[in-house]
């Protein structure tokens, strides 16, 4: 009997070993090859598949070599920042395959087709399926969401951060920034590093206007989601084989696991102190935090208390951050561009004069919004946006077979010759005189700052105000030009961030 019974798990253990061998043949070697042999079949091709890696070693060791040291001031990033879609777009042409592991990337630049994905008529390019950090700094949220789950808080987001309520957010805007700038009086005609005092301002904007708190109540999970976002930038090309990462753990997952459990716990405290506050009423408050929590009391919604949870962490870790780096992007260009800076001032007083900024009077910025529309293409704040494909599906005159991943980069849009026209890499908001079409020729998806379709930024109407109210009042009391310290040094950490800060010199008016 127990001969037996060694038989028989010896058979059962060769059938799992012989089953586990057949998955990782056709995951690591049918899939990559079939997929190759389709696309070339059809004209796109790219980097070889090159077991088991694809082609993430070359990617970082040409990120290396581009972003080993600081440059000159010039905004001709692209080449920079991701080089290696710089360079095989040139070599490949506009749409290119590129391999993550096993894992197939079509990257399209082609501004026809990509209209035709972000708008995802039928649901024919979800979103990315994300894994490893990635999932574990996003979660369940709004940003990886799909169906029902995604509809019900994009409603709720649309709601918080639409017109009418943005009005409502702008007293709480001002009375943040009046503190920035009462603290700045320290550094009058001395070096302050705008980018860093902009970090601060944006987390506590978005405390007192979402979560209805301080940026001190909120200061620990502002701090844990920027150390778990700085090691997902970390291990972005890294692959890893999912047998091997389920028994051995490297000092970044077990890291990024201890942040992520540790930010859930903090948001529940979050979510319980709300609750506890409002025992009793009717709603637990008009805010983001408080919509949220309304939703999931209600069981008709079928919304569970971690996607809540992952809606507000993902708020926290990266809602500000858009914000953070358009206005110190902006800061920077003004510095160096004193005559856009001058026309940016006279307008601001000939609305303002030294009042405070009105909800009504930033709508009617067009020097402002030329200005932030120039900064957005030079610099955008997400550089790539991704999406799925889970079925075969016809794009353009490309059928594309399942199992891949779409990646469309938003850095080689906006800094195309072709579309913006020679002058691509100079600041020149003149260019969106005329809106943006025009500036665009015309050309569908060519400008995609907070995307395009069903999935476009729901934050894009919160931070562009918070943005002009910002900028208004220091154009009020300071001009600024770059300081000698300064280092420019534009890198991917998340956003298209300047690694060493913004250093200008403040001389109050």
């Amino acid at each position: 009997m127990p001969s037996l019974i060694l038989l028989l798990f010896s058979a059962s253990l060769a059938l799992h070993l012989l089953w586990t061998f057949y998955k990782s043949l056709h995951k690591f070697f049918w899939i990559p090859w079939r997929i190759q042999r389709v696309m070339r079949s059809q004209g796109i091709v790219g980097q070889p598949y090159s077991f088991p890696h694809g082609n993430t070693k070359q990617i970082v060791e040409m990120r290396s070599r581009s972003m080993e040291r600081p440059i000159e001031i010039s905004h001709d990033i692209f080449p920079r920042v991701q080089p290696h879609v710089y360079q095989w777009t040139k070599i490949y042409g506009k749409n290119f395959l590129n391999w993550h592991g096993p894992q197939a990337q079509l990257f399209v630049s082609e501004p026809e087709l990509i209209k035709e994905i972000l708008n995802n008529k039928e649901g024919a390019y979800p979103k990315m399926k994300l894994e490893g950090f990635a999932k574990k700094l996003m979660g369940q949220s709004m940003v990886t969401n799909e169906g029902e789950k995604w509809a019900k808080i994009r409603k709720l987001a649309n709601h918080t951060f639409h017109a009418e309520s943005l009005k409502g957010m702008v007293p709480e805007i001002i009375l943040s920034v009046d503190a920035m700038l009462e603290k700045w009086k320290k550094f009058d005609g001395k070096d302050v590093d705008v980018y860093k005092e902009f970090g601060l301002l944006t987390t506590e904007v978005i405390s007192r206007t979402a979560f209805g708190s301080c940026f001190m109540e909120g200061k620990h999970i502002f701090e844990m989601a920027s150390k778990l976002t700085s090691i997902t930038v970390k291990n972005l090309y890294n692959v890893r084989f999912p047998l091997i990462s389920k028994i051995v753990k490297t000092a970044d997952e077990l890291e990024a696991g201890k942040l992520e459990r540790n930010i859930k716990s903090s948001v529940l405290e979050l979510v319980k102190k709300r609750e506890a506050t409002m025992v009793g009423k009717s709603s637990f408050g008009d805010d983001y935090l408080g919509q949220l929590i309304n939703v999931y009391h209600d069981p008709s919604n079928g919304i569970m208390i971690d996607q809540i949870i992952d809606e507000i962490r993902t708020i926290y870790g990266a809602g500000h951050l858009t914000t953070t780096n358009l206005l110190a992007w902006t800061i920077f260009l003004l510095s160096i561009n004193i005559d856009w800076q001058e026309k940016a001032r006279n307008e601001v007083i000939e609305l303002f004069g030294n009042d405070k900024p009105s909800s009504d009077g930033i709508t009617r910025l067009r020097n402002m919004n030329m200005i932030i529309n120039e900064v957005l293409r030079l610099y955008p704040p997400v550089m790539t946006v991704t999406r799925g494909i889970q079925r075969e599906m016809k794009l353009g005159n490309v059928t594309l077979p399942p199992n891949m991943n779409i990646f469309i980069p938003i850095l080689a849009l906006h800094h195309s010759p072709e579309i913006w026209g020679k002058d691509v890499h100079l600041f020149k908001p003149e260019r969106f005189g005329q809106g943006v079409a025009k500036a665009t020729n015309n050309m569908p998806a060519a400008f995609l700052p907070f995307g395009m379709g069903p999935r476009s930024c729901v934050g894009l109407n919160f931070t562009t105000n918070e943005t002009k109210i910002t900028l208004s009042m220091i154009l009020q009391r300071y001009k600024f030009i770059i300081s000698p310290n300064y280092v420019h040094d534009p890198a991917e950490i998340f956003l298209v961030t300047p690694k060493h800060g913004v250093q200008v010199i403040l001389q109050p008016m």
